[in-house]
């Protein structure tokens, strides 16, 4: 039985966890290091399935993240159609066209050198799934009203690392691709007005002599700073 208890007339849990170890604990943290510094952005996917029981698992932990007043202001879409998934490429395709050739600027378009992208976007159809991931800025009442959700790209934003992670410990590998712009998304999914697209993300395994571009992170003390 839950042990709940009320405060100021809200329902609170005790907070769950089993004995802390430090040993323990600085292993988990290691062995999430070395397994996250392993993923990488693929582009070149394989056509072999992958059950959906899986990715349903990787939303979940996605629905798990944090977010401002706990209104989990996402929303995922799972394509798996490939008629739908054609639709969507082609769609993209002609964004990101006009993208790379007119609204690119030059140290955009050197900065995506190294990475030998363009603007045909074959993995949107090769994926077994595409998750494409919406933000929505308010709710809507049953009589219509809008309410408000706060901190709304902050809180997605937190979903969908979440969920890459996910992915990456299942196994898997994704993207995130973003043409702009992607309204649509809204239109090909039939999304209501208050959810604009976020991220879409291809997911799957990867092909068989799948490359990814030798880029290097930047090291942590580049980047973290302790104040003692």
């Amino acid at each position: 039985m839950k042990n709940t208890q009320f405060i100021n007339g809200f329902p609170f849990l005790p907070h769950v966890q089993k004995p802390w170890n430090e040993h323990e604990s600085h292993q988990k943290a290691q062995a999430m290091c070395d397994e996250m510094a392993a993923r990488r952005s693929v582009r070149d996917f394989s056509t072999q399935a992958v059950p959906i029981e899986i990715i349903n698992h990787c939303l979940r932990t996605a629905c798990s993240a944090p977010s401002g007043a706990n209104k989990q202001p996402w929303v995922f879409c799972v394509v798996a159609d490939p008629a739908l998934k054609k639709q969507i490429r082609m769609a993209a395709e002609r964004e990101e066209y006009e993208s790379y050739h007119n609204r690119m600027s030059d140290e955009w378009l050197h900065d995506l050198k190294p990475l030998q992208t363009n603007w045909e976007k074959p993995f949107l159809e090769t994926a077994p799934y595409l998750i494409v991931v919406f933000r929505k800025s308010y709710e809507l009442g049953a009589d219509g009203s809008k309410k408000i959700n706060y901190y709304v790209n902050e809180s997605v934003g937190l979903a969908c690392g979440f969920l890459l992670a996910a992915i990456h410990h299942a196994g898997l590998v994704a993207l995130t691709h973003t043409p702009s712009p992607m309204n649509f998304l809204m239109r090909l999914l039939a999304r209501p007005e208050n959810e604009r697209p976020f991220l879409l993300i291809p997911v799957g395994l990867p092909a068989a002599g799948a490359l990814v571009p030798d880029i290097r992170r930047k090291a942590p003390e580049e980047v973290t700073f302790y104040y003692d």
